[in-house]
């Protein structure tokens, strides 16, 4: 039997000490109800997608996360509620990601997003599809930038407001077709939409749950989707580049902790969400909301995607002169 002496205790205690910090203070993440702020009202895409991972994550985690909505200003509201947040990990921002990299670019007196916000990981990737009324004379985009230039001013198109990535889309179309369309935004993707539908306005860059839809039932057209890629859900539909028209806008949710959220933390949270993500019934839930996996990136890459896209938008905006109204 191996005697301790009081010099060999002392001893045991001073190597102790001496461990490197991180081995001495791992973060004990989570110890209680975690909260996933969402800029919008419940019952959007946003919210919808949100809870399906927190429903997943929270058996991960050993705690329950919920949801609180956090609506208004284009969902600057629940940015400004994260970014004042304690930053210990347990109010974490689900973005869409206009409420991170466009907004601040649009909206007088937001906060910057990239100096009070940390990225921790992706959670979707999708785009948007151009969808006109059946009753407009065009069966492609080709078609459609052809009817627009024979008539300039003439076609409208709707968005679900100033700012947002089918606003940002349709700008874009005409800028690289070379022709003029007059935005006309609503307070929502579904009003902006049933105009579409009913003939008042010309097309819509939809987001997919609601248009594909209206799409299979006849009471839209689809004429290209905005990605790089065709998608699953239309794959007959031609991306606007196939067609050329070089524009791509996609769209995307993250999760982000306020600044100065410890790394170990940080890196506790993107592990748990990225196990949530492999879990069978997210991609289901992936694919009925028309949303993909997004591209397999750690939480260094994702923060240099968030700044790509800051500055790229910013520029873009700059360039386009839209402001909000």
């Amino acid at each position: 039997m191996s005697v301790i002496t009081r010099r060999h205790a002392l001893a045991l205690g001073s190597s102790t000490l001496l461990l490197p910090t991180a081995l001495r203070a791992q973060p004990a993440w989570p110890t209680s109800t975690v909260t996933f702020v969402v800029g919008y009202a419940a019952g959007g895409g946003a919210d919808i997608n949100a809870r399906e991972l927190a429903h997943l994550m929270s058996p991960i985690i050993g705690h329950q996360i919920v949801i609180d909505n956090k609506g208004g200003a284009t969902g600057s509201i629940g940015v400004r509620n994260v970014a004042n947040a304690k930053p210990d990990g347990y109010s974490l921002f689900y973005a869409v990601g206009t409420n991170v990299v466009i907004n601040p670019h649009v909206q007088k007196g937001m906060i910057d997003t990239m100096a009070t916000l940390a990225p921790i990981c992706q959670t979707t990737d999708y785009q948007y599809v151009l969808a006109v009324n059946p009753k407009v004379p065009a069966n492609s985009a080709a078609e459609l930038v052809a009817l627009a230039k024979k008539d300039p001013e003439k076609l409208t198109f709707s968005s679900s407001g100033v700012g947002g990535n089918n606003h940002l889309a349709g700008a874009l179309f005409a800028e690289a077709a070379g022709i003029q369309l007059t935005h006309v935004p609503y307070k929502g993707t579904g009003p902006a939409l049933a105009d579409v539908i009913s003939g008042v306005i010309t097309m819509n860059f939809s987001s997919l749950p609601p248009a594909v839809t209206q799409i299979k039932a006849g009471n839209l057209r689809a004429l290209g989707v905005t990605g790089e890629r065709r998608i699953k859900s239309l794959p007959d539909v031609p991306t606007l580049k196939e067609q050329g028209i070089d524009v791509v806008v996609n769209g995307w949710h993250g999760l982000f902790a306020p600044a100065k959220t410890p790394d170990a933390v940080l890196d506790k949270i993107a592990k748990d969400v990225k196990q949530a993500m492999k879990d069978p019934k997210w991609q289901e839930a992936l694919a009925k909301d028309g949303l993909e996996q997004p591209p397999e990136r750690s939480r260094a890459e994702f923060a240099k995607f968030v700044q790509y896209e800051h500055g790229f938008w910013g520029k873009k905006l700059k360039a386009l002169k839209i402001e909000m109204e």
